[in-house]
């Protein structure tokens, strides 16, 4: 992939974020909490994790941030608060994005997992997991939006949808 492509996900990213959590403010605060069984219990469970695990890594690529001490901390209590900071760090992430080429994807970064364990690894293979992850959980917030908000109530998040708003595909 190119440093093209990791800015195009960027924003891809932030735009899938923001409809999640547009859809996430139709649900009433118990649906909001409510342990449907996910792996991070609720929407506003897994939405704490993506912005956790999404500082985790960037705190990783770029020496700055806070980040949590476990994977599953509830950063933020109330969703406004939590959409604030998801902005944030969409943000960032976008700004990093902006800055790659493909020396620096070429090039290996080492860090240590929230086991301890240390890897080295290229850059680009680690934005592929970085990007993949945040496609999984955010499936995952969809599916429950779903259940709550019904088919109609939740928002496409398909990458061939943001590319069409974005000019990068034409109906003929």
């Amino acid at each position: 992939m190119t440093a093209k492509r990791y800015l195009s996900l960027s924003l891809y990213n932030a735009w899938a974020n923001q409809r999640i959590y547009q859809a996430a403010a139709r649900l009433s605060p118990l649906q909001f909490r409510e342990d449907r069984g996910t792996f991070f219990h609720s929407v506003h469970g897994t939405l704490n994790h993506l912005l956790v695990t999404d500082r985790i890594w960037m705190k990783r690529f770029t020496g700055l941030g806070e980040i949590a001490a476990r994977l599953d901390a509830i950063l933020f209590e109330d969703l406004d608060t939590l959409e604030r900071a998801r902005l944030d760090e969409d943000a960032r992430i976008i700004t990093f994005a902006t800055a790659l080429d493909e020396q620096a994807l070429a090039a290996d970064i080492r860090y240590a997992n929230s086991s301890g364990a240390s890897f080295t690894q290229p850059l680009d293979t680690v934005l592929d997991h970085f990007f993949n992850h945040q496609t999984h959980h955010r499936g995952q917030v969809h599916a429950l939006l779903s259940h709550f908000l019904g088919n109609a109530g939740t928002p496409s998040l398909d990458l061939v949808a943001f590319q069409r708003e974005n000019g990068l595909a034409t109906s003929l």
